[in-house]
């Protein structure tokens, strides 16, 4: 599966954790970034990333397109509450996954959950309700 991290500025260092703990489900799918989330997470746990533009340089725009096209599988954009400015992006990454069924998560107790979810196999109905396009 194709699963697409951005991380406000006060939660990348939680994202990199999260991503080292899950090294072993990770390595398995294919991963992407805005650029510095994605550098961080390589540097921390050698996983290949797909770097995008960084977030305020349309990286979450890049992200959105390919959710559009049913190219994104899983997003867990890590949010910093106190970050207002922050939410037009949030919001519309939201309702791009809502708009094409992508799970979507916003904080670190929803991303465990998703990603445990992913190694059981309770998200392969993805591959049944949109094939990719070959």
């Amino acid at each position: 599966m194709n699963i697409a991290f951005l991380a406000h500025d006060r939660k990348k260092d939680l994202m990199v954790q999260f991503c080292f703990a899950y090294k072993s489900i990770l390595e398995k799918h294919t991963l992407c970034a805005t650029n510095t989330t994605g550098k961080l997470i390589t540097e921390a746990t050698g996983l290949p990333v797909t770097l995008y533009l960084h977030a305020n340089q349309g990286g979450g725009q890049q992200i959105g397109a390919r959710i559009s096209y049913n190219e994104i599988d899983l997003v867990i954009f890590l949010c910093d509450p106190q970050n207002k400015a922050g939410f037009d992006e949030v919001n519309s990454i939201e309702r791009l996954c809502d708009q094409y069924q992508i799970p979507f998560a916003t904080n670190i107790a929803t991303a465990e959950v998703l990603i445990l979810g992913l190694a059981r196999g309770d998200l392969d109905w993805r591959d049944i309700v949109n094939p990719k396009r070959k």
